[in-house]
């Protein structure tokens, strides 16, 4: 049977047995192509290369235990690696229960059975491990959405409460996004997360030097001290929310200089989702003082060793130079879920309120209108939405 091309469409779940008996193989893909889309591999390295090419495309993987090269046990140990959603079983003799019950306990496999097997018991055992792999996924997106759900309503909370800290977390996060699923990076939702909480560390700063950060104002010696203690306290926190590792190493590696190494053709040795949150934070900051799209990146460009070329490159088109984007002046009551403040919302002495950059959400309307008339000043500055510049 013609092996079915990576990505095709079936009803049924993936199952890869791995075998180098061809007639074993024939025999149970009798017993399982009814309920399976089975697919065969005459060698553990065979089986290897097509998990490999389609990790997600099998639910179960089945594995003889004499094999030439790379026994069953050998192979369920690497395949784990390969493709670690798909649940493993270990076919074997009876003279080699013991090395099995040795691969179960090392190898975290689901069970094993001995040969020859009885094509209904194969089946039951089967149905039964499809079953444990629709367990495992729904688990594994129950906490993705959960620790996603949570970060989200974190950050929000943290950009109304504090908003010269946190305020323009909402527009790196937006450039950092885009940029890096225009780069087609795998982890961009990672990118996201550690645009939000690239300044979490900045809740143990004292309200004032919030503001003077925001601002860009001097700072005390006693105040440049706390600030440079951001990053820590920013890895401190975040190393308690799980599955975030991968935004933790983004948020250790991004204020590296990224462009070292380039120009003699070597690949930089930072995580491109490190060069992504760079690129995004610097920008954000050159347009937080005002600066057009072209000046800030100009200024960016003219900064030797800093940024990954072909980033910049493709970041231009993210903020679209040279068409700057529709700015609309819109009362409280005008104000919509959705928009984007073009322009810090103040009182009307000038204190800080909502910081650019933010995305109006429900919450922050309430917040908004309970301030009740004259204290915010109006009108306020958004992004036009119909503006796709």
């Amino acid at each position: 049977m013609a092996m079915t091309q990576t990505g095709q469409n079936t009803a049924r779940p993936g199952l890869l047995c791995v075998d180098d008996e061809p007639y074993v193989l024939e025999g149970l893909r009798d017993v399982l192509g009814r309920s399976f889309h089975v697919q065969t591999a005459t060698s553990g390295v065979a089986g290897l290369e097509h998990l490999r090419q389609a990790s997600d495309a099998f639910a179960v993987v089945v594995s003889d235990m004499r094999m030439p090269g790379m026994d069953g046990a050998e192979f369920l140990r690497t395949a784990r690696l390969a493709a670690p959603d798909a649940v493993r079983m270990l076919l074997t003799g009876d003279a080699d229960v013991q090395a099995a019950i040795a691969a179960v306990n090392h190898g975290q496999l689901f069970r094993f059975l001995t040969k020859p097997c009885d094509p209904q018991e194969l089946l039951r055992a089967c149905a039964a491990a499809l079953g444990q792999h629709r367990l495992q996924t729904a688990e594994r997106v129950l906490l993705q959405e959960t620790v996603r759900g949570s970060v989200d309503a974190l950050a929000e909370v943290l950009a109304l409460t504090n908003p010269a800290a946190f305020g323009r977390g909402g527009r790196v996060k937006a450039l950092a996004g885009e940029l890096s699923r225009r780069a087609k990076l795998a982890n961009w939702r990672e990118v996201e997360v550690a645009a939000m909480f690239v300044h979490v560390g900045a809740v143990t700063l004292p309200q004032i030097t919030t503001e003077k950060l925001y601002a860009r104002a001097p700072l005390s010696a006693e105040e440049t001290e706390m600030a440079r203690r951001v990053p820590l306290i920013t890895r401190q926190l975040l190393s308690k929310i799980p599955r975030l590792e991968g935004v933790i190493e983004i948020l250790d590696r991004h204020l590296d200089a990224l462009g070292l190494g380039e120009a003699n053709g070597a690949p930089s040795a930072i995580p491109p989702g490190a060069r992504v949150l760079r690129i995004a934070i610097d920008y954000a900051e050159l347009e937080a003082q005002r600066a057009p799209a072209n000046v800030a990146l100009g200024t960016m460009r003219g900064r030797d060793n800093i940024y990954d070329r072909g980033l910049m490159d493709l970041f231009a088109s993210v903020v679209g130079v040279g068409a700057a984007p529709k700015v609309c002046e819109l009362n409280i009551s005008e104000l919509r879920a959705g928009m984007t403040l073009a322009d810090d919302a103040r009182t009307p002495r000038d204190g800080l309120l909502v910081a650019r950059g933010q995305r109006v959400t429900e919450r922050l309307l309430e917040r908004l209108l309970n301030l009740g008339p004259g204290s915010v000043r109006e009108p306020l500055r958004v992004f036009d939405v119909n503006d796709r510049n």
